[in-house]
């Protein structure tokens, strides 16, 4: 993918936005750019004599800039740490922000330490759900926005990825599939959900503590959006047991909250093994028109994973609904084949 050039102005803009230091003019050592992300936000490291910052190129025209700084606003009053924002300039979609580091949660994960910090992001999904949202004007993650992300799966992974066509009945086995994964979410407690609460947007401080990025996409939505999103990571796995020992521990802590998180433990699971495959169903779309919109192949990388979450989830809940069995007889035979013929087909 052929990177657009930096704005001629973003650093002029950086440096003339640094927090003021009386009676000295800051120099810019270095100004390069540090990482990408799904969208079309660029991030640069700015190096100067007064300390280092991270600028932002967001454009105004598809990112939202002021939902991630009023989001930003109300975790830090929750103690949740969050990078400053120190400037932003919204017609022009730039900001910067304090320098994190470069310590995300995925590299550190294994298996003696992911105890450990799964436990520091239970704490933060804590205290998440219990935010004050009202003065927030966040998008419901209602039924509308729920079917307009898996409406990616045929339309991107099926037929522009895979090369299908499906026919009436296919499209109506998604329709009736996919009603089951949204009574599910809804009838969810709603809460102050991230939507990409995952490794990759989770950093480690010096002190110890853990930091959330990438929160422009929140929303209000069902209570184990985030928390399968961080034990189903897209991009690392653990056991199928040890993940839902770990969702009973962040369940317990919300109930020791005074949370209502369904009747019982069961019902708890089957809206955390449900949320992760409507998440799922949609990944594969996304990822799929990450790389064939946007030029971005490397997430092809990633589908074999996500594939096997979603065959993962199918196979437990099969012999209980009928349109589950449907839907995975017709993943079988329709669409694992076609991903056997795929160059990243076996990668998991």
């Amino acid at each position: 993918m052929v990177q657009a050039p930096i704005p001629l102005d973003l650093l002029p803009w950086a440096m003339a936005s640094l927090p003021s230091s009386p009676g000295s003019e800051a120099s810019c050592d270095t100004f390069a750019m540090v990482a990408g992300d799904a969208s079309s936000r660029r991030y640069f490291r700015l190096e100067t004599s007064r300390g280092s910052y991270v600028v932002a190129q967001a454009p105004p025209d598809t990112e939202k800039n002021e939902a991630f700084v009023a989001v930003g606003e109300l975790l830090a009053m929750a103690c949740i740490a969050v990078p400053d924002v120190l400037a932003v300039d919204y017609e022009r979609g730039y900001l910067l922000l304090q320098d994190l580091g470069d310590r995300t949660l995925l590299p550190e994960l294994n298996a003696n330490t992911v105890d450990g910090y799964y436990a520091q992001a239970f704490e933060l999904l804590s205290k998440m759900a219990v935010l004050d949202i009202s003065k927030l004007d966040l998008p419901d993650y209602n039924a509308a926005l729920l079917t307009q992300e898996l409406e990616r799966f045929p339309v991107w992974f099926a037929q522009a990825l895979l090369g299908l066509s499906l026919s009436a009945q296919e499209q109506s086995l998604l329709s009736r599939f996919n009603r089951l994964l949204l009574d599910s979410a809804l009838e969810q407690p709603q809460v102050l959900v991230h939507r990409d609460f995952h490794s990759r947007n989770m950093m480690l401080l010096a002190e110890g503590e853990m930091a959330l990025i990438d929160f422009q996409d929140a929303v209000v939505g069902p209570i184990t959006y985030d928390l399968v999103s961080l034990l189903r990571d897209c991009y690392v796995r653990w056991p199928g047991e040890q993940v839902q020992g770990w969702a009973l521990t962040c369940r317990a802590q919300l109930c020791a909250q005074g949370h209502w998180v369904g009747d019982d433990e069961s019902q708890f699971v089957r809206w955390f093994d449900w949320m992760g495959l409507q998440r799922h169903i949609k990944v594969l779309g996304t990822f799929a028109r990450l790389h064939l919109r946007d030029g971005k192949p490397s997430y092809l990388d990633d589908l074999p994973l996500v594939i096997a979450y979603v065959e993962e989830v199918l196979e437990k809940y099969a012999p209980q609904q009928p349109v589950f069995a449907e839907f995975k007889d017709w993943f079988e035979n329709t669409i694992s084949p076609r991903v056997a013929q795929q160059s990243w087909g076996g990668k998991i």
